[in-house]
């Protein structure tokens, strides 16, 4: 039975109205649908499907025919918009049967029920993909860069797996119609052989590791792709999720997470990234094996080596056959260029890091038997070239230098100092002496000798450093085998420097050294350059030495038994190895007892047979008493209040000490006061207070320079941290006080003097100048060894080369901490010490005497010549040769000798 449109039976039953009916009931509106399912969906729009010829013509021609107006074959429906479900999907044998068998047929009741199905399934299916899309938007930012990377990734290899599967089926069809032929060919042949039958399922059979390689394929497909997929679009949806989990934690994403993570991974693992390139090469060997195991006919172990020749040569693809092949052993090799990239990448790294490391200083040293110099300051050049003088005996030594100085730096530094190293190896490092980690680098617990400078600048600072240095020192786990030599700049501070490091430390006061050296040299001209022979290394040192055969031997004979060298105390070893300079004629050598002596090296002198030698008796001479006398300082030392007591313990009564600086006389006052001076208690000297600048020459003019007997000129303590300012200052000065003396000399005692110190004509002012300097002695504090050299030349003026002396001291007592006790005593207040004395008090006028004769007339007298000065030379001779050799002398010469402080 037909229906009209709106549902109710039509009258007629004609045909054109049945199609019309029918057409109503294949071609449902959106209203019945809707009342039918009650589901609200947007109606789809459905495409005619050129696929059906004989439907599409007859759709075109009822739609014709309805333009003529002919409803008989056109087809029409109350819904506005005409969407023929006969032809969804191409349906043509549905649309037939709805056509022949009308709105009450079976098909009907069919089309009825698959509907109602089909919508609840698209409804679930769009709801699905709603929510499918819905997460993916909320939870996923994909920058479009990474989506089409992606897209191109899943196509390629979509397309590659599509392949396979269609080369497989065409293998399968073709060795099934192999072995039909083959069964026909046997059938023909009439073979009635149970092998026919038996050998036809083998050949049709399917190969089982073709299913293996397929897996395979997939399994390394899915490793390459899922990690990709799963990183670029769920990163920022899991770190949201977490966000919302947790509102009051800090809101991290879960990339930064990861990042964070693989930085921890590469800084604190060690050999990190070595490990990640060689996972990262496993895993590309294993996962290209997989595939070229899923697209060729090889074996996985052979796949697994093809894929690692892939990797180590690129061009090895080239002889890949096939699209599939092809494929993956491109992709192998582009992995295997990036692999080789990275590890060229981290073998450059390494090499650039060590060399890096080794320009910076950073590498271990491995050495034994060294000295270990720790900072940096303008005395290193000298104390270098001392120790390289001392090291050459034994065919050259290591010296290592640690400072926090750039090593390139410090090479080119000492590279610059104009001096031999005569086989000396100095290695420079970079590092603090504070840091247990940087004195383990340069072998401390295996040095011989530890050397610690004074840094240039503030007193109590470098002081404090070297004090933490001692410290740090003592805190060696492997402990030390070498003795500390400690520079320090203040006197009060080697208290506390010795209590921390107890016996392994000696110091090196340099102010305290340098000040009572000058005092010793403004007394006594001249021996500013006897003391330079005998603390270096190049001419004579003090040596201490154990000598079995002249045990029993009394000390008057033991000074006349060495050739080569002098005797000048001995080292006892009842008294705990202490050390006595100049000891009583008496005295008897004991076992274990050790010789001090001056000579030129310590394999260049030994005992001989005791030479027939008489002393005779000394010249009678009246003893005169000390007159006083003027000396002018000029500068302000941080260790004035010292030079002050030094002076007023070897000063005659009434002498007169002229203080002439920029400080205001209170504060120097104050000054003195705190560093322990009592002025009231002063006996021998005066102190007389000028307020000036030392280089302006009105501030000069305004002093008595022609009277006074000495003059220092100090580096002064605001231009100390500069050596060449503070030499300059100093160079200034003495040319000014020089120059006010010569004016004030007398003519007729000016034409009069005849002076042989130098080359220069007495119109010179050179030379005028070396006129006054007969009147008084200047003694200048040099700090650089340049300037040494211009005041040399004319001649003008004494001086003491401070940082070099330092140097030189610092040197003796790393090799040999014994001679510490002896420098000790030569510039302490109480005890021996060197003295300039005048040939008169030991020989007559025209005399002819051998050196040991006026060393055993000394003897009478408790002294010890160690040298002497022809009056016609301006250098001294310490431990002269051929001491059994007899000569005639002259009473202007003059005798070095070590004494007794008068």
């Amino acid at each position: 039975m037909a229906f009209n449109s709106d549902g109710s039976q039509p009258s007629t039953s004609s045909p054109a109205e049945a199609a019309a009916t029918t057409r109503d009931w294949i071609f449902p509106s959106y209203s019945f649908v809707h009342s039918t399912h009650n589901i609200r969906r947007t109606p789809r729009r459905r495409r005619v499907s050129s696929y059906h010829p004989p439907l599409a013509q007859q759709f075109n021609s009822a739609a014709a025919a309805s333009s003529t107006g002919d409803d008989s074959n056109s087809f029409t429906t109350s819904s506005p918009s005409f969407r023929p479900r006969g032809f969804e999907f191409g349906n043509y044998e549905r649309s037939t049967r709805l056509l022949a068998d009308g709105p009450d047929g079976p098909a009907a009741a069919a089309v009825k029920s698959n509907d109602a199905v089909s919508l609840e399934k698209e409804t679930q299916t769009t709801y699905s993909e709603k929510t499918f899309s819905k997460f993916f938007r909320s939870g996923l930012r994909i920058r479009p860069q990474l989506a089409f990377s992606v897209s191109i990734v899943t196509t390629v290899l979509s397309s590659l797996l599509s392949k396979n599967f269609t080369l497989h089926k065409e293998v399968t069809e073709l060795q099934d119609q192999i072995s039909k032929l083959n069964v026909r060919l046997r059938l023909c042949n009439l073979l009635d052989s149970p092998d026919v039958y038996n050998s036809s399922p083998q050949d049709v059979s399917i190969d089982p590791n073709k299913s293996l390689k397929i897996a395979a394929l997939l399994v390394s497909i899915m490793l390459l792709v899922l990690p990709l997929l799963f990183f670029f679009k769920n990163v920022d949806y899991i770190s949201s999720s977490r966000r919302q989990i947790d509102n009051n934690s800090e809101e991290v994403s879960l990339n930064k997470q990861l990042a964070y993570r693989v930085d921890v991974f590469l800084s604190v693992t060690p050999y990190a990234k070595p490990l990640a390139l060689l996972i990262a090469t496993l895993l590309l060997i294993c996962l290209g094996g997989l595939a070229l195991f899923g697209v060729t006919d090889d074996s996985l172990a052979d796949s697994l080596w093809l894929s690692w020749t892939y990797i180590a040569d690129s061009g090895n693809h080239a002889n890949s056959e096939g699209i599939g092949p092809r494929l993956v052993s491109v992709s192998i090799s582009f992995g295997g260029m990036l692999i080789f990239a990275m590890m060229l990448g981290l073998v450059s790294d390494a090499i650039s890091e060590k060399f890096d490391s080794l320009r910076k200083g950073r590498s271990e040293v491995v050495e034994r038997n060294h000295t270990l110099i720790l900072g940096w300051s303008d005395k290193l050049g000298s104390l270098l070239n001392q120790l390289a003088i001392a090291n050459e005996s034994l065919g050259g030594g290591t010296v290592v230098v640690m400072a926090e100085h750039d090593k390139e730096e410090m090479e080119l530094d000492i590279g610059k100092m104009e001096f031999d190293f005569r086989g000396t190896s100095v290695i420079c490092r970079s590092g603090s002496p504070l840091i247990l980690a940087d004195l383990k680098k340069v072998s401390v617990s295996k040095a011989r000798a530890i050397v610690v400078l004074a840094e240039d600048g503030n007193a109590d600072q470098s002081d404090a450093r070297a004090l933490r240095t001692v410290l740090s020192l003592t805190g060696v786990k492997e402990g030390l085998q070498a003795h500390i030599v400690v520079e320090l700049s203040d006197l009060d501070n080697e208290v506390l420097v010795k209590l921390v490091g107890g016996d392994l430390v000696e110091t090196v006061v340099a102010h305290d050294v340098i000040g009572r050296l000058m005092i010793q040299c403004a007394r006594q001209p001249g021996l500013a350059q006897i003391w330079e022979d005998i603390l270096g290394f190049e001419n004579c040192e003090f040596y201490i030495k154990r000598w079995p055969q002249l045990d029993g031997m009394q000390f008057e004979d033991v000074l006349i038994s060495f050739p080569e060298a002098i005797p000048c105390g001995v080292k006892v070893a009842s008294s705990g190895g202490k050390i006595i300079l100049n000891p009583d004629d008496t005295y008897v050598l004991q076992e274990g007892d050790e010789i001090l002596v001056i000579a030129e090296d310590d394999d260049t002198y030994s005992p001989s047979d005791l030479p027939m030698v008489q002393g005779g008796n000394l010249p009678e001479l009246e003893l005169n008493q000390k007159s006083f006398e003027r000396i002018l300082l000029c500068g302000w030392r941080r260790d004035m209040e010292d030079m002050i007591m030094v002076l007023d313990a070897s000063l005659a009564h009434g002498s007169e000490l002229w203080m002439f600086n920029e400080v205001l006389e209170k504060e120097r006052e104050r000054k003195l006061t705190d560093g322990g001076l009592e002025i009231d208690r002063l006996m021998n000297i005066i102190l007389v207070h000028r307020e000036g600048n030392a280089v302006i020459r009105r501030h000069l003019e305004s002093l008595p320079l022609e009277s006074f007997d000495s003059i220092l000129i100090l580096a002064d303590e605001s231009v100390e941290d500069s050596a060449i300012q503070a030499d300059s200052r100093s160079l200034a000065t003495l040319l000014l006080i020089r120059d006010i003396q010569a004016k004030r000399l007398p003519c007729k005692e000016a034409m009069a003097y005849q002076t042989h110190r130098g080359s220069f004509s007495q119109g010179s002012w050179i030379g005028e100048m070396q006129q006054a300097s007969v009147k008084s002695v200047i003694i200048s504090e040099i700090l650089d060894p340049r300037t040494k050299n211009l005041l040399s030349m004319s001649k003008i003026s004494d001086y003491v080369l401070s940082n070099e002396l330092v140097s030189m001291a610092l040197a003796m007592v790393a090799e040999d901490r014994q001679i510490n006790d002896v420098l000790e005593e030569l510039f302490a207040e109480e005890g021996n010490e060197l003295h300039i004395r005048a040939a008169n008090l030991y020989i007559e006028e025209g005399e002819e005497l051998s050196f040991y004769e006026i060393l055993l007339r000394a003897r009478q007298r408790r002294e010890i010549v160690i040298g002497y000065r022809l009056a016609d030379t301006e250098k001294a001779v310490i431990n002269p040769p051929a001491k059994n050799e007899r000569k005639k002398w002259s009473l202007k010469d003059v005798f070095v000798v070590i004494a007794e402080k008068e």
